[in-house]
């Protein structure tokens, strides 16, 4: 069948993934290979000192990002979109997202970048015996308890913005397990939240006289491969507002963006691992058993299929990199020249490598909002040198790099060190490895790992969403989703492999000795600005 053929026949799958500066769509062909992409440019705003995205915004996003994926259907193919063979929706993972009996938003998102949680998070840890990170919706919804917030006792759902664009669409209030172990810890035997954190928690609330318990308000959890729903007339209009896609397209599980990042680079099985590195970063490390005992700068995950996961995240990674690439532009521009953007990244990035491993003594904190495993409740873009260190552009730029990935060594440094944690393959994707061998061997100095980018990994989270619906309709052998992904998708494809240099791995140590001390720095412009 041509392109054309499959996609007036319904044989497309669809993707789409909510990320925290774009929101993109990927439709993909039964081959797995992408066919078209839409998309949508939008930002979270900073509302009553919360972090959030309204949902006019959620929605005019979403419709604009299909209408583009529309728009490039036609372009290409001239055919009109009517229907599908399935599609899946993901999300940033975690946050808050309350309901009440009319399915009214009680108050608005709050985003996995807020860290007003610390209280609840800790204490919630003490209960469980278990990290508890700020950014869980669990943490979100014991911090508004102890907040005595109103609304809470009119909760009848809460989910994630999968989960919420998810029910909106086919009428399920349901998750998968991946981002509904962001919602509170996962049993990897039973893959659905923990039974007895849910009666601790149940517990724990009882004194308030809340009409609900944990598991009233919290959506069902499915793994990789069951059906979630079929999209319903209404749910058909909601997304395309030409009215020109038919209802009855089934859904898979609606996944977190941690799980559409281990499908898009292979990595579901045990002893694998990815790094996704953009405007926030993590690490994935599949676990083969639990780790000894709880860390606080490791969240306990899975897989989209209910493996355990190590992930490592952290709130800033390129945003202030971009800032600093944008006023080197403005500067280009001031003196008459014509810049074109990649090119300037590219150029900027290659020569970091230039630079010394140990950037020359030239620290930078790139916290732009506050990052929980440094202890920082807030953010303050911060560059700091001294008279004798070696202040040249290879070694700014090196910093850039090394301080957008700094958070992510320390909190794998403790996977890697202190629980011996094996890992045969590590792939990144994201921008930070759109410049070829750069990221890669930053990355790699961090984690003293060779470090694989497959040609794919610019297609990111809603191609791994794709991948992840197209697992619920074509999987006719019965397979493991690893195993369909190995075979089916990958079939054997590890990528381009990057290896650090000794030198290197002793230069981003040595830096990030410097850095944990040079926190310090950090704390007190927190404080006093």
């Amino acid at each position: 069948m041509t392109t054309k053929e499959i996609i007036s026949t319904g044989k497309a799958v669809l993707g789409i993934e909510l990320g925290s500066t774009r929101i993109k769509a990927v439709l993909i062909d039964p081959d797995h290979k992408p066919i078209a992409q839409g998309s949508h440019t939008w930002e979270n705003q900073l509302v009553d000192g919360l972090w959030t995205y309204s949902l006019d915004a959620i929605w005019n996003g979403l419709q604009d990002c299909y209408a583009d994926l529309r728009k490039n259907v036609r372009e290409q193919y001239d055919v009109e979109i009517q229907s599908l063979a399935a599609i899946g929706i993901s999300a940033m993972m975690h946050g808050y997202m309350a309901f009440n009996a009319q399915d009214g938003l009680l108050v608005p998102f709050r985003t996995w970048r807020n860290t007003n949680t610390g209280k609840a998070a800790a204490e919630l840890s003490a209960l469980f015996n278990y990290n508890i990170p700020l950014r869980w919706s669990i943490s979100h919804l014991y911090q508004c308890i102890l907040n005595g917030d109103e609304h809470v006792k009119d909760i009848t759902f809460q989910t994630t913005l999968a989960g919420y664009i998810h029910w909106q669409l086919t009428g399920q209030k349901v998750l998968g397990v991946d981002d509904a172990s962001g919602m509170m810890p996962v049993d990897p035997n039973t893959k659905t939240y923990d039974a007895v954190m849910q009666q601790k928690f149940n517990e724990l609330v009882a004194p308030y006289g809340y009409p609900w318990t944990i598991q009233d308000i919290f959506p069902k959890v499915l793994v990789a491969g069951q059906n979630a729903g079929c999209l319903t007339e209404e749910g058909a209009k909601k997304l395309d507002i030409s009215g020109n896609l038919k209802a009855g397209v089934p859904f898979c599980p609606p996944e977190g963006d941690g799980g559409t990042g281990m499908a898009a680079t292979n990595a579901v099985k045990q002893r694998t691992g990815n790094v996704s590195a953009g405007t926030s970063s993590f690490s994935m490390i599949v676990l083969e058993k639990e780790l000894s005992k709880p860390y606080e700068p490791i969240d306990l995950v899975t897989t989209p299929d209910g493996s355990l996961v190590a992930m490592v995240h952290c709130n800033n990674c390129t945003s202030d990199l971009n800032a600093w690439i944008g006023l080197f532009r403005e500067s280009m521009e001031m003196m008459g020249m014509k810049v074109d953007t990649n090119e300037l990244y590219t150029k900027m990035f290659q020569i970091a490598l230039e630079g010394d491993p140990d950037c020359g003594g030239l620290l930078n904190y790139n916290y732009v909002s506050g990052e929980p495993i440094t202890g920082m409740e807030e953010g303050r873009p911060l560059f700091v040198r001294s008279a004798n260190d070696k202040f040249n552009l290879a070694n700014f730029m090196r910093t850039q790099l090394y301080a957008s990935i700094g958070v992510l060594k320390i909190g794998n440094d403790i996977l890697l060190n202190e629980e011996h944690v094996k890992i045969d393959r590590i792939t990144g994707h994201g921008g930070l490895f759109k410049t070829p061998v750069v990221g890669q061997r930053i990355l790699g100095a961090a984690l003293n790992s060779p470090i694989s980018v497959m040609e794919t990994a610019g297609e990111g989270g809603a191609w791994g969403m794709a991948l992840l619906a197209a697992y619920l309709v074509q999987n006719t052998q019965n397979q493991t989703l690893a195993d369909y992904l190995e075979q089916q998708v990958f079939k054997g494809d590890t990528g381009i492999e990057v290896s650090p240099t000794p030198e290197d791995v002793e230069g981003f140590n040595k830096y990030i000795e410097a850095y944990k001390k040079g926190l310090a720095i950090e704390k007190s412009a927190v404080q006093n600005k």
